[in-house]
C-alpha cells in the first residue's frame, strides 16, 4: 500500500482550443495517475494523458452537476492521500470562476501539496477568437470580466451594475440564461442603449458562433440564434472592430 502523499495540480485547460492549454499544463497532464475533469475541458487534451491513467467526469453541466463541489473536493485530497499524482484539468483559468480556489483550500487544509497551473482564461481568449480586443487605445482603457450565472433580481447578488456601466468593456460570462436581465439592469445603470454588444457561442472551437447587436437587442439576437452555454457576452464599442477588419477566426 502507497503511504506516500501524492498531488493535486489545478490546471487551466484554456478555453476550449486544446492547442491553447500552457506548455506546463501539458506536461503535467502526460504526468497524472488521474485527470478529473469537468465539461469546459477541451475533450481532445484527454488524450494527452498516459493511457493507464483514471479519468473521471465530475460534469459540471449547468443547473446540473455529477459530482458537487464538495464531493470534488473530497475526491482530489482522496486520490492525492493515496499517493497518486491527481490533475484537475479545468476549462479557462482555475481561479477565474472555476472555484480552483476552494479546491486548493480543501488540499490545504488535509495536508495535501497542491499547485495552481493557470490557463488562458476564456474572458480574453473568447472575444480575441471573435476578433474583439478588450482593451484598445483611443477606445477601450478598462475592462471587467463578471459572472453572469446569478440572478440578477436575487437578493444575494454581490453584482453592482452602476459601477459596471462606468466601465468601458464589460464581459459576462456564464451569462446565457439571465442575459435579458443582466442587460435590463445594465440599461437602467446608465450604459447606453446602443453600446455594441456580442454574444461567443463555443468560443475558440470548430463550433463557434457570433451574433453582434446593441445592449438593447443582444439577449433577444442571441435568443433568436438559440444561444446555448457555453457563451460569453462582451459589452462595449470594442466590439465594433470585429466588423471593422479584426474578424478572422470565422
Amino acid at each position: 500500500m502507497t503511504t506516500t502523499t501524492g498531488k493535486v495540480y489545478l490546471v487551466g485547460a484554456g478555453p476550449g482550443d486544446p492547442e491553447l492549454i500552457t506548455v506546463k499544463g501539458l506536461r503535467v497532464l502526460r504526468s497524472a495517475d488521474v485527470v478529473v475533469y469537468d465539461r469546459l475541458a477541451p475533450a481532445a487534451l484527454l488524450d494527452e494523458a498516459p493511457a493507464a491513467a483514471e479519468r473521471v467526469d465530475v460534469g459540471k453541466l449547468p443547473q446540473r452537476h455529477r459530482l458537487s463541489q464538495d464531493g470534488i473536493n473530497i475526491l482530489l485530497v482522496e486520490r492525492a492521500l493515496a499517493g497518486q499524482t491527481v490533475v484537475r484539468l479545468k476549462g479557462g483559468d482555475p481561479l477565474v470562476f472555476g472555484r480552483g480556489g476552494e479546491e486548493a483550500l480543501a488540499c490545504f487544509a488535509a495536508g495535501v501539496p497542491f499547485e495552481i497551473v493557470p490557463g488562458v482564461s476564456s474572458a480574453v481568449a473568447v472575444p480575441a477568437y471573435a476578433g474583439i480586443p478588450v482593451t484598445q487605445r483611443n477606445v477601450a482603457r478598462s475592462f471587467i470580466v463578471f459572472t453572469g450565472h446569478e440572478d440578477p433580481d436575487s437578493d444575494e447578488n454581490a453584482v453592482d451594475y452602476a459601477a459596471l456601466a462606468q466601465v468601458d468593456t464589460l464581459v459576462a460570462l456564464m451569462g446565457a440564461y439571465h442575459l435579458p436581465k443582466i442587460t435590463e439592469k445594465l440599461i437602467a445603470a446608465g450604459k447606453a442603449p446602443t453600446t455594441p454588444a456580442a454574444c461567443i457561442e463555443w468560443g475558440t472551437t470548430a463550433h463557434q458562433r457570433v451574433v453582434t447587436a446593441t445592449l438593447a437587442t443582444i439577449a433577444q439576437a442571441a435568443a433568436e440564434a438559440d444561444f446555448k452555454p457555453p457563451s460569453i457576452t462582451v459589452i462595449g464599442e470594442v466590439v465594433a472592430l470585429r466588423d471593422a477588419g479584426m474578424r478572422w477566426f470565422d
